[in-house]
């Protein structure tokens, strides 16, 4: 038997100068923000102050308690917003779930699906994400996204700010523009696990065929251009579409967990990819069987499970919205998990195993939004939709338009947070969710208005654009940057061995 490797070539010379290519962008990036950091003064700690220096009453303190309780807001006693150890708990336990998700959630999805010659690529391309992503967090991203120094100015809608390059200033007391009773820092790394697994997810549209030299630097560009501008946007507090806590949002539109922010830009992202990178050799002419549908069923489960910190983590506290968020999470998924595998029941005549747990995934993906803005009732008819839409997008749409989106990246992802996104706005329930008819916000913006008189679709399809526009025209330009740099697609001699061996030097079994 011959050894694997023998039959090819192999030119080291290429991967070192295409590592040397990766970090001289990555510290190029570092350099320019550690030179801004060491420009801007130190942030104050954003903690909220007691209204005089005169002790609190009883009825005071009586006050900040219950506000503590409910997750409000403690400025009407004089008693400061602080670390609460039962909100802070469960963002701490919502952090490692979203982690959870990604590594081994979504590495054992994805490697179960790809051929056994290039399982090990897909769980490199996990984990190297969680690492580069984690860093460029630290150095650049959290500021961008949740920092507030550039609001006043139009560039404000779409990025925060500088303030906390390098993580400058963020401890344990809350940064009372996101909460205030959870600490900065347990909040920045809830955040961070958000920006790590949506990259990943792109990893489904290009499996089996991309360079890892271009996977890292495509990310890191992506991140800078794609993931932080958007996430800001949504989530930030002076983002162009913080419906929610932006009284100045000029899109009064609502995401309580990432439908446009996470599985919409990488939904889109990967489609671009794919095209860009074009269809696997032997697609339509070779079998390409999934090396392990026990892993994947495996990873689809752990998806669902860290998929509780996910949404129900998104209203940074341990309070009613997010025990709506989880029932709401629970019964989207199980109807979604349900309707595809009947699908295909009654259409091929078999309810596979990867039918359910793709169903589950989408309908996890559709109620992301939603999860803390609609009721069980809603939740039912997004459910539906999920295992009916995006099972066509993948077994109809995919087929017809020719594109090799290996995993179903695009199909479950970009158009299961397209569906999400939208029906959010058919069905939002003020009765859940207070924040939706605040004075201080929502009645300023119009989120109200369009509640009340059942236009926030408008909104939530302005939203749907803008993301579609960004993702793809971003995609596109660093994809062919990265082509240019680097190349994007490995040789027809390496895809042909599998990426395992000559990407990594490694097999995932050895029989």
């Amino acid at each position: 038997m011959k050894n694997p490797t023998s039959t090819l070539i192999i030119d080291r010379s290429r991967p070192k100068l295409e590592a040397f290519i990766f970090l001289g962008i990555l510290s190029a990036v570092i350099l320019i923000a550690l030179g801004i950091s060491f420009s801007n003064k130190q942030p104050a700690t954003a903690v909220a102050q007691p209204n005089s220096t005169s002790p609190p009453t009883l009825e005071q303190r009586v006050a900040g308690l219950e506000a503590y309780v409910t997750n409000a807001d403690p400025s009407g006693s004089k008693i400061a917003g602080s670390p609460g150890p039962g909100h802070n708990a469960w963002l701490l336990t919502s952090t490692a779930f979203v982690l959870f998700m990604t590594l081994p959630g979504l590495a054992l999805f994805y490697g179960g699906l790809v051929r056994s010659k290039n399982i090990l690529s897909v769980l490199a391309q996990c984990f190297g994400i969680t690492g580069l992503v984690t860093v460029l967090w630290w150095a650049i991203g959290y500021s961008l996204v949740f920092g507030t120094n550039l609001s006043g100015s139009p560039l404000g809608y779409f990025l925060g700010g500088t303030e906390y390059f390098f993580l400058k200033g963020v401890d344990s007391a809350p940064n009372t523009n996101y909460s205030f009773w959870v600490s900065q820092n347990v909040f920045c790394m809830f955040q961070m696990m958000f920006a790590v697994i949506t990259p990943a997810l792109i990893m489904g549209g290009i499996a089996e065929r991309m360079k890892y030299s271009a996977v890292l630097i495509f990310i890191t560009l992506w991140m800078l251009f794609v993931y932080f501008p958007q996430a800001h946007m949504v989530w930030g507090a002076s983002g162009l579409m913080n419906g929610v806590f932006n009284a100045g949002a000029k899109i009064p539109a609502i995401d309580f967990a990432g439908g446009t922010v996470v599985h919409m830009t990488s939904g889109w992202s990967a489609l671009i990819l794919a095209l860009l990178l074009g269809k696997r050799k032997g697609l339509g002419t070779e079998p390409m069987i999934p090396n392990n549908m026990a892993y994947c069923m495996t990873g689809a489960a752990i998806l669902w499970i860290g998929w509780y910190g996910f949404n129900a983590g998104s209203a940074v506290a341990a309070d009613g919205i997010a025990a709506n968020a989880f029932l709401t999470t629970t019964i989207a998924t199980a109807v979604a998990s349900l309707t595809w595998p009947m699908l295909e029941y009654t259409i091929k005549g078999t309810p596979t195993v990867l039918g359910f747990s793709t169903g589950a995934v989408a309908g996890l993906v559709a109620i992301t939004p939603a999860c803390g803005f609609v009721n069980t009732t809603g939740a039912v008819i997004i459910g539906l939709s999920a295992g009916i839409i995006p099972y066509f997008a993948c077994s109809v749409l995919k087929p017809l338009l020719k594109y090799d989106d290996a995993l179903d990246a695009f199909g479950v992802h970009g158009v299961g947070g397209m569906l999400g996104a939208f029906l959010t706005g058919i069905f939002v329930n003020p009765a859940v969710n207070a924040n939706l008819l605040s004075e201080a916000v929502a009645k300023k913006n119009g989120l109200a208005a369009a509640i009340g008189s059942g236009t926030l679709w408008i909104a939530q399809l302005k939203a749907i654009l803008i993301t579609i526009v960004i993702a793809t025209t971003a995609s596109l330009i660093i994809g062919f940057i990265v082509k240019a740099l680097v190349g994007l697609r490995v040789n027809e001699e390496v895809e042909q061995q599998g990426l395992d061996i000559i990407e990594h030097g490694e097999q995932g079994y050895s029989i």
